[in-house]
């Protein structure tokens, strides 16, 4: 272990020190418009909060996860012109920024020290991820030493993000005299990870008798979405400071520092329930990808069912009415109910609507396909027809208005295969993706308990694809309630068939639910990406090939 700083370690004595969380979202790639971010948000920190320290996220300067740009020859060059920046930026406080450096031809993960026009510490990550969603070992090698700063007179060590999570780094940095550890942060926002965070930072705070700031990225990039959630806790590993998820800002937090750290306790924010937490990272999700990525608009099919009434509510909520196109596009199956309510929710939603019947176009298909079907009979060909049909008027209006297609299907039809290549999924980002079905329902009451806009017998009638008459999902699946455990088990716990009917499921419904999601892999690959909630996403998450002779029963 070896400690770097720029004066050796004191003794504090009653000590004030106000360190600001910088909670911002930043674009991946974007090296000079991060930078900038950071002097602006820096010197606004300085100038409102009398900032003594300004922390940053993780990888702020590249944005994370930057992946292979991290190979590009130009990135040092890059990353070093971003570093000369912010020395000559005249902050009036201390920076800590996430960044690559690349040291003896090794490329680490780094938290960087700027104080008074240099760089006056660096912290080299020690536990790169390479698990679920994250491939660091890729790109980084592993720091081996901790790093202990004083900063403002006070000993700080550091540590980026896994760090925090394994056994060393904090140990270490508290052994060399840190009073209080900064831990810069790039954690993506999944179902329950706040709680399983404040459980593990309360344990290192109080286990090593140090204060911890956690600071964490905001912001959407690709299916990823960061949540935030900055906090502090106290060296006896009390939660003492919680920023709001999903708000973008700045945080002061002060702190008295003698023997310990020990920060100004401040009101903590209400917990979000899970519906409110998902609906607000879902939202998350779609507006960043759709502002990052310079679209104008966004267009979806909106047939009178829950996964596009849902889609539809996210939508304005991410972009607003002005930016969001719904289209109905019914056919003879089509009820009268879906198209009363599809009109109800855009009229409520204040989108542009308009109808555009498949009818003539099915027709014109059909006279062309009469020879070669001769003699057969109707099956999902005529069904997939419909769904290509609406996926061509989408995808036409898409090009000629520079809109962004958003697709409507969920993380349930998505493992089974119920969705139709070049029709339903033809488009640019998935919202639903890796939303289970019976979370979409929670989502549409959710999001009626904020103000009413989804009609309600959309949420309550029987879920149909109208793609036949008087068809029904549950015709050919197990009820939703059934089918998500089994694809819980299946897909984010890879159980077994034969561990799944032993939590008493029945062995024809577990049978045919896993071979549906095995022979479908080669549809997930063509699928657009969406947001990503749970800790098993489609996407990075889970990489399976699709061409196996894999079996599934034990």
């Amino acid at each position: 272990m070896s400690v770097s700083g720029s004066a050796p370690l004191s003794n504090t004595s009653h000590r004030k020190l106000r360190v600001v969380m910088a909670q911002i979202d930043f674009l991946v790639g974007d090296i000079p418009g991060n930078t900038g971010l950071v002097i602006e948000a820096a010197k606004r920190a300085c100038s409102d909060h009398q900032a003594d320290i300004v922390v940053f996220p993780e990888l702020c300067i590249t944005g994370y996860p930057p992946e292979d740009l991290l190979l590009r020859p130009s990135m040092d060059l890059r990353v070093s012109e971003a570093l000369e920046r912010l020395q000559t930026a005249e902050v009036d406080a201390a920076i800590i920024v996430g960044a690559p450096l690349r040291v003896d031809g090794l490329l680490y993960n780094a938290a960087v020290v700027i104080e008074g026009g240099k760089v006056t510490g660096r912290y080299f990550k020690r536990f790169p991820p390479n698990y679920q969603v994250f491939d660091e070992k890729r790109y980084f090698s592993d720091g081996k030493a901790a790093t202990v700063i004083e900063i403002c007179g006070v000993p700080v060590g550091l540590t980026v993000c896994e760090d925090i999570w394994s056994d060393g780094p904090v140990e270490d940095s508290a052994a060399a005299g840190a009073r209080l550890i900064i831990n810069l942060n790039a954690s993506p926002y999944d179902i329950g990870k706040q709680e399983r965070r404040k459980a593990l930072l309360e344990r290192k705070s109080r286990e090593n008798c140090v204060s911890i700031v956690y600071v964490n990225l905001i912001g959407g990039q690709d299916e990823l979405v960061f949540d935030g959630g900055s906090m502090v806790f106290d060296h006896s590993g009390t939660l003492a400071v919680e920023v709001p998820q999903f708000t973008d800002g700045l945080f002061p937090v002060d702190f008295l520092c003698d023997h310990h750290c020990q920060p100004a306790s401040q009101p903590l924010p209400d917990t979000l329930s899970l519906e409110a937490s998902v609906y607000n990272a879902l939202v998350t999700g779609v507006r960043d990808y759709v502002n990052k990525n310079g679209f104008k608009s966004v267009v979806l099919g909106l047939s009178g069912g829950i996964d596009s009434a849902v889609t539809l509510a996210i939508a304005v909520d991410a972009l607003g009415s002005d930016r969001v196109r719904a289209v109905m596009m019914p056919f003879r199956y089509t009820s009268g109910i879906s198209l009363e309510d599809a009109e109800a929710q855009a009229a409520a939603m204040g989108v542009q609507y308009d109808v555009y019947s498949i009818e003539p176009m099915y027709e014109a298909f059909m006279a062309t396909l009469a020879a070669p079907f001769e003699g057969t009979t109707p099956d999902t060909t005529e069904e997939n027809l419909q769904a290509r049909i609406r996926g061509v008027l989408l995808m036409s209006l898409s090009n000629k208005f520079g809109s962004l297609v958003l697709t409507t299907g969920n993380k349930s039809e998505m493992a089974v295969g119920y969705s139709t290549l070049y029709g339903d999924m033809a488009g640019g980002f998935d919202v639903l993706k890796d939303v289970p079905k019976t979370l979409v329902f929670r989502l549409a009451w959710y999001r009626n308990s904020v103000s009413s806009v989804i009609p309600e017998r959309v949420i309550t009638r029987p879920p149909s694809a109208e793609l036949a008459p008087d068809q029904k999902d549950e015709d050919s699946l197990p009820g939703y309630d059934v089918l998500d455990q089994i694809l819980n088990l299946y897909v984010e716990r890879d159980f077994s068939a034969d561990a799944i009917v032993a939590e008493g499921f029945d062995q024809a419904d577990v049978s045919r639910v896993v071979r549906l999601v095995d022979i479908n892999e080669y549809k997930r690959r063509q699928a657009p990406i969406g947001v990503r909630i749970t800790e098993r996403g489609f996407g990075k998450d889970r990489r399976y090939p699709i061409t196996s002779g894999w079996k599934s029963g034990n």
